[in-house]
């Protein structure tokens, strides 16, 4: 299987399953001589790990990362960064009843037509367990561009959204709430759809919006390697993702290029900031920020329509241990892939620096 690896210099290959014996990765890329904060890449793996509220899945898992290879004395060695996160809540009776059928809208049945096996066991490589071991590496990609700051929130569930810019919110409010969203007043509606959407069995979608800030002139690069184009591929390989906008996003489409332009100040500022902070796929030191869009999960504690292996449709009951809604726990899987394409961009910029 390809496509386990992203990154440049700063490269994240990631292993396991969700009911395997572990998950993990190798970092590589990583600079020697980096001071790394266990107790920070602990407390990110603390963000997105189940079972921390009553709106989530209610899989029991530490999440304790093991640290093989690349780290001493406290420091980065400049060597592979190895890891591993061992799974020990599996119930893989669970998914017994999904042997010989596959669920609609997961990758169930394209796995099985392309390889010809998969891992029924909670989806297998699909499951979304697999970015337990990318929130890893952005854990230690936060700590490389430690002068950056990357901030992450909740800013809708269903039709429910935050109807403030990012300037007007306080960041501190983001972990006073199980939905993580800095405005309190749209946070406990949120939760409160979400606890009615889960007694009905069902799943909700929603948006997390990042806010990038401290950003220096000139990561990205021209054409094809675009900032904003690898924070959208990073974005859209996060599972359950279905969108990426960035700067004035689909709004932008609609303006008129007076109204659109960011005119500058002139100390090479902006007056607005439209752009996103990206402009020719280049960071021209504004705030970057994005919204990602999350589709509702795809396992109903309820009955659907199923497809047997034997090409027939029949009826079955979603089980197991399921989000109702995604975007809470993916908080801090967007931060993480957005600091590993940060640090692999701040580290190319670094060469041509260097020339």
């Amino acid at each position: 299987m390809a496509g386990n690896s992203f990154g440049t210099l700063y490269k994240i290959t990631t292993f396991g399953e969700s009911h395997g014996e572990a998950l993990g990765g190798i970092i590589d890329g990583c600079p020697p001589g980096i001071t790394i904060d266990l107790e920070a890449i602990q407390n990110e793996m603390q963000r997105r790990k189940p079972g921390q509220s009553s709106i989530v899945t209610q899989r029991k898992e530490e999440d304790e990362v093991q640290l093989l290879s690349g780290i001493f004395e406290g420091k980065t060695t400049g060597t592979p960064i190895g890891f591993i996160i061992p799974n020990t809540n599996q119930k893989s009776d669970d998914y017994s009843h999904i042997k010989d059928t596959f669920r609609p809208s997961h990758a169930d049945y394209v796995y099985e037509q392309k390889y010809g096996i998969r891992d029924y066991r909670g989806g297998g490589r699909s499951s979304a367990r697999e970015t337990a071991s990318r929130v890893v590496a952005g854990a230690i990609a936060k700590q490389v561009v430690k002068d950056i700051k990357i901030t992450a929130f909740v800013s809708s569930v269903g039709e429910i959204f935050i109807n403030k810019p990012y300037q007007d919110l306080d960041f501190s409010l983001i972990e006073s709430n199980a939905v993580r969203c800095p405005d309190l007043e749209a946070a406990q509606k949120m939760e409160e759809h979400i606890k009615e959407i889960k007694k009905q069995g069902d799943t909700v979608g929603g948006t997390i919006t990042c806010v990038i800030q401290n950003v220096p002139i000139g990561l990205g690069e021209p054409v094809f390697d675009k900032l904003h184009a690898e924070l959208g591929k990073a974005m859209l390989s996060i599972n359950a993702v279905h969108g990426f906008e960035y700067g004035s996003g689909f709004c932008g489409a609609r303006m008129k290029g007076s109204e659109h332009n960011d005119l500058y100040n002139e100390d090479g500022t902006t007056k607005s900031n439209l752009s996103g902070g990206i402009q020719g796929g280049i960071s021209n030191g504004m705030d970057i920020y994005f919204r990602v869009a999350f589709k509702p999960v795809a396992t109903l504690i309820q009955n659907q329509e199923v497809l047997t292996n034997q090409n027939t449709i029949v009826e079955q009951h979603g089980k197991g241990r399921h989000d109702p809604c995604v975007v809470p726990r993916a908080v801090p899987i967007v931060e993480a892939m957005a600091a590993i394409v940060l640090a692999d961009f701040y580290l190319l910029n670094k060469i041509y620096q260097a020339k």
